[in-house]
């Protein structure tokens, strides 16, 4: 699928002044089980990567091809994260922006601007421009939301031999049928967000 990505600051500022863009996103909003993790790419236009776009849009076989591309040929990338205790202390929006800091504040090399999938900035050194659906209009986005998911996914999957019985590596922690019927029968793990309903339920 190809893309004409909106924004492109390297074209429109490479001959004046260097213009480092970050691209963030997050996976893992959603989930009762598990981290909320964060990706901060930093894309070299001199080395550009095919085929990117929305991680929920792409296979699993495709978004576990292109991640060690996106390593090999970014300027910088980083992840960040959030822990289940941390959700459930500071609600998962807040979490998420923290992980998204965190996640830019360990590039290598620290960008001049940030782009965020979404509709909330998280509190950067650097000017954030939030936008919606960022991860199918904006290359450094759609990169970072790869990394993201590739690494949660690869989590809950390594989580599900510790946890057995919840379909973990199924559904990634997801409120499946599934995984609700499981909480019930087999208890709330430490890996669960017990601010969640679902899980406050099976706590009852």
């Amino acid at each position: 699928m190809q893309h004409n990505w909106s924004l492109n600051y390297w074209v429109q500022n490479r001959m004046t002044e260097q213009v480092l863009i970050a691209g963030v996103d997050e996976v893992g909003r959603g989930p009762l089980a598990g981290p909320v993790v964060t990706a901060a790419v930093i894309l070299d236009p001199n080395n550009p990567i095919e085929g990117l776009n929305d991680s929920k849009k792409l296979t699993e076989k495709r978004r576990e091809a292109l991640e060690p591309i996106i390593k090999e040929r970014a300027l910088a990338w980083a992840l960040g994260r959030s822990e289940p205790e941390e959700i459930d202390q500071i609600n998962v929006l807040q979490a998420t922006l923290v992980a998204m800091k965190r996640a830019v504040e360990s590039l290598t090399v620290q960008p001049s601007h940030a782009l965020v999938d979404g509709n909330q900035a998280p509190n950067l050194s650097c000017p954030v421009t939030t936008i919606i659906k960022g991860d199918q209009s904006e290359a450094c986005i759609a990169a970072a939301s790869i990394l993201a998911k590739v690494a949660r996914d690869s989590e809950m999957q390594e989580m599900d031999k510790h946890y057995p019985g919840y379909g973990l590596a199924k559904h990634k922690g997801y409120p499946t049928k599934q995984h609700q019927e499981a909480l019930i029968e087999l208890g709330v793990t430490p890996i669960h967000r017990r601010s969640f309903k679902p899980v406050q339920l099976a706590l009852k």
